[in-house]
């Protein structure tokens, strides 16, 4: 089998640009696929009520296109069947929709969160979206102890306390951490190691903790810490810090150079903290700035984020599928799906106006669960914050796009220098690591002209391979990732073939109150609608499983090129361009790469070239994420425990156990009515082991 290639585009400002760009024919030569596009629309117009929603365009595969809300979902999917008057970008996605799925809401607001939600759930080609996916960091002052913890926290804030951000990087709230440690003494330990000391620890030493485990400090004197550290985290820096200079001075006054000493320090940390802040923001209190800029194709969103009149970094977005929309959409779509992750703040400042500004504040106060106000500053320090961030966001996108027309020039030269067809747009690395064939694991990450893409990269635990045998693990590797693809491309081109002669559009509504399922109309096969080259393979939930690569880079020699090579060749699957990179003769020269190709051609680059320095940058990062991989199956297989075997047996079950009897073989080796009067083991569950350990005997 040769398969059907998803077409590369040539446009070096990369797969985003050519993903709002792909269906470009006209609407006149695409007459037939418009009007089935509208026929199922209209289809779906029959079984809506005036309420308000969120909609979602489905394609031929049932991969979602566009999801919009509206204040009346009936009104507003109608207004798609008048075709007139409507932007090209919104007549290709209708010439691409062949089903719709419906949810209701109880209000306009909540549709407009859930939009937020689902956009950022399954990023659709037709909507903007936020392609940065990592959590921001907050500093969280625990309360669930009498000697709270401080500490860095990421994810769901589930713990009891107060959480302080959001920091625009680790890197910013590591040296926030850091001089909070040194300015307010609070333990930054674990509870388990809390619980064991008998003697203070290095930050003591250090005067970075007032050691509370060992008694140096009582429950009062910490308390009175974690309020400070509130005030402070809260705005009320410059009350914290008068109020340390007046107990350095009283400290001297009584000829107490230690405590004097102490407080100093302390009195220095709290001035670094205060003197971080690179941008002016007294008197604003808790508030985020936005500031939009557009050049060339691509729009960039400068934030900065203030918390009690103190700055806590800047972030640049770039959203993606921003087209020829209205600048205050794209912004209104970059704040909603934002703080889909993030707390609003009571004070959002802008640049410019939202689309249905009122609305989307109304939309966050309710998911902040107080009022939230969006205003545009137009003097005092409120407007110079602004100036420096609108100032901030022009300059990010300049250098984004200079990096983009360099990243551009290499890819080209990458396409001429490998003989590609057309730039690659996603580049599939791969590598193994293991030690002498154990805990071997394999590793998949993805570069695209945007750079890496982590949401895309995989790891292979390796199963049927050989010990030590890398080039059967390329195989093994090889295989599973491209047999499911193999064959989705075989179903997808059948479903294609067969589409014509069953084909109707389906419509499916939800009620968001019931979570239920309220009007359900078949989902029948879509109309006949032929496989283009301009229309690549995509996931509703964009993965792997169904994205064809532009080009696979392999780190390894002949030996591994060749593993591949007839891994694929097998699967019927001969045009995915291949390459791999292996060290020169002098392993310890870099820049000595040798570049194998299928045929058995090797090529080198000069050593100063941008485009080897760039297949270096592809093939360490494949080695760093590889051997994690691996260093997290060793450390996991350390710490494992014969336990762990047992069907039903989880933490809590195996903790009781390892406490009554103190080892696994002591487990292993008790009889049955010892297993029952183990503490929280029931006398299903000791049979459970008992017959685990005994069935063969």
């Amino acid at each position: 089998m040769s398969r059907t290639k998803a077409g590369s585009p040539n446009d070096p400002r990369g797969k985003e640009r050519f993903n709002e760009e792909r269906a470009t024919y006209t609407v006149a030569s695409a007459q037939p696929d418009l009007e089935a596009g509208i026929a199922a629309i209209r289809d779906t117009v029959k079984t809506l009520k005036p309420k308000p929603g969120v909609y979602r365009m489905l394609d031929t595969r049932g991969d979602v296109l566009y999801v919009g809300k509206a204040r009346s979902l009936k009104a507003r999917v109608a207004n798609y069947t008048q075709v007139k008057g409507l932007t090209n970008r919104t007549l290709r996605m209708i010439s691409q929709t062949r089903a719709m799925e419906i949810v209701t809401t109880n209000s306009e607001a909540e549709a407009l969160l859930l939009e937020a939600q689902l956009v950022k759930r399954y990023r659709p080609p037709f909507n903007v979206h936020l392609r940065d996916d990592k959590s921001f960091p907050f500093i969280l002052l625990r309360a669930d102890h009498a000697f709270p913890r401080i500490q860095k926290h990421r994810g769901a804030r589930r713990a009891k306390g107060n959480y302080y951000g959001p920091f625009a990087s680790a890197g910013s709230v590591n040296k926030t951490l850091n001089a909070l440690q040194k300015l307010f003494l609070l333990r930054s330990c674990t509870d388990s190691f809390f619980n064991n000391r008998d003697r203070p620890c290095l930050l003591y030493q250090i005067k970075r903790c007032s050691a509370p485990c060992v008694g140096r400090i009582d429950e009062a004197g910490y308390a009175s810490l974690v309020r400070e550290a509130k005030d402070f985290l809260g705005g009320k820096s410059s009350a914290v810090q008068a109020q340390i200079e007046k107990q350095m001075a009283k400290a001297a006054e009584d000829l107490d150079f230690e405590t004097a000493a102490i407080l100093r320090d302390r009195l220095r940390a709290a001035t670094f903290i205060q003197g971080s802040q690179a941008i002016n923001a007294q008197g604003v209190g808790d508030a985020d700035v936005f500031a939009l800029a557009a050049k060339g194709g691509q729009v960039g969103v400068q934030a900065f984020f203030i918390r009690g009149g103190q700055n806590w970094g800047h972030r640049t977005f770039y959203p993606r599928n921003t087209g020829d929309l209205d600048l205050g959409e794209v912004l209104s779509d970059v704040l909603l799906q934002f703080y889909e992750e993030v707390p609003p703040p009571r004070t959002i400042l802008t640049d410019r106006e939202l689309l249905e500004q009122e609305l989307v504040a109304e939309a966050l106060a309710e998911k902040a669960g107080h009022a939230v106000a969006i205003s545009i500053p137009q003097r005092g320090t409120r407007r110079k914050l602004m100036e420096q961030a609108q100032r901030n966001a022009v300059e990010a996108l300049d250098r984004r796009l200079a990096e983009s027309g360099t990243k551009a020039r290499i890819l080209r030269d990458l396409a001429e220098f490998l003989e590609l067809d057309d730039v690659p747009q996603r580049i599939e690395i791969y590598d193994n690591s293991h030690i002498q064939g154990a805990k071997a694991v394999g590793a998949m990450v993805v570069a695209s002209p945007e750079g890496f893409d982590k949401g895309q990269y995989r790891k292979f635990n390796i199963k049927s391979a050989q010990t030590n045998d890398d080039f059967g693990m390329m195989r093994e590797v090889m295989g599973r990732r491209f047999r499911a693809l193999a064959a989705e491309d075989f179903a997808h081109r059948g479903a294609e073939a067969q589409s014509g002669k069953d084909g109707a559009s389906g419509t499916r509504t939800f009620d968001s109150s019931t979570s239920g399922e309220v009007e359900n109309a078949q989902m029948a096969s879509p109309p006949e609608q032929p496989l283009r080259a301009s229309a690549p393979l995509r996931a509703s939930k964009i993965g792997h499983e169904t994205t064809w690569p532009d080009l696979v880079l392999i780190d390894g020699g002949k030996g591994q090129m060749s593993s591949v090579r007839d891994t694929l060749e097998e699967m019927g699957i001969e045009d995915v361009p291949l390459i791999a990179i292996a060290k020169g003769p002098h392993h310890g020269r870099e820049g000595r790469e040798v570049f194998h190709f299928p045929d058995g051609r090797e090529k080198t680059l000069p050593v100063n070239s941008p485009l080897l320095f760039y297949l270096q940058t592809l093939r360490d990062e494949v080695h760093r994420y590889a051997i994690g991989a691996h260093r997290q199956k060793r450390s996991r297989a350390i710490t494992a425990s014969p336990l762990d075997e047992i069907p039903g047996i989880g933490p809590a079950r195996k903790r009781a156990l390892l406490l009554h009897f103190g080892t696994a073989g002591k487990v292993r080796a008790a009889a049955l009515e010892d297993l029952q009067r183990a503490p929280g083991i029931s006398e299903g569950v000791a049979q459970q082991i008992y017959d685990f350990y005994h069935a063969g005997g």
